[in-house]
């Protein structure tokens, strides 16, 4: 068993739960919706990697409830069904994003497998899409408000424990 860190976010793919530990205590539990190609570390699997992450980046502090955001940008759009109808086919990263990075070598960081550089996140999607099922295309989907609320209570640097 790993020593685990006081302080930490844990994801179960098989639960579709985010768990938010403090001093080895879960305070708050958020259903997510992870990869539908299952669990994976390779570059183009479209698989949600596993192991030991941090949060490398939080983006989205000052940006609206369903804001929009291409390439870690805000678009100015604020999703709705309308927007969303424009465009079928966009990947949504809504309201805020956690960008992790993989702490573990050849696992989950450098390479062919860092998740840092297949930017994997956890981030919000139009809440419709959060069924209780993998259906992402390897990131960590969160309803809007749940990223909301979870972004501010988590710091650059907090670990993350993905796992089956």
């Amino acid at each position: 068993m790993p020593n685990f860190p006081a302080d930490y976010l844990d994801i179960s793919i098989a639960k579709q739960k985010l768990d938010l530990v403090k001093q080895g205590r879960i305070v708050t539990s958020y259903s997510v919706s992870t990869a539908l190609n299952g669990p994976g570390e390779q570059m183009g699997s479209e698989c949600t990697p596993t192991g030991w992450h941090q949060i490398r980046a939080k983006i989205g502090a000052t940006q609206p409830l369903n804001s929009v955001f291409v390439g870690r940008r805000p678009t100015g759009e604020i999703y709705n069904t309308s927007l969303a109808r424009k465009h079928p086919d966009r990947d949504w990263i809504l309201s805020r994003i956690l960008w992790l990075g993989g702490l573990e070598p050849g696992k989950n960081r450098y390479g062919q497998v860092d998740s840092s550089w297949r930017y994997i996140y956890i981030h919000g999607c139009p809440d419709e899409l959060m069924t209780g099922k993998p259906e992402s295309h390897g990131c960590v989907r969160m309803k809007n408000q749940d990223i909301v609320e979870l972004f501010e209570q988590v710091n650059v640097g907090m670990p993350i424990y993905i796992h089956i």
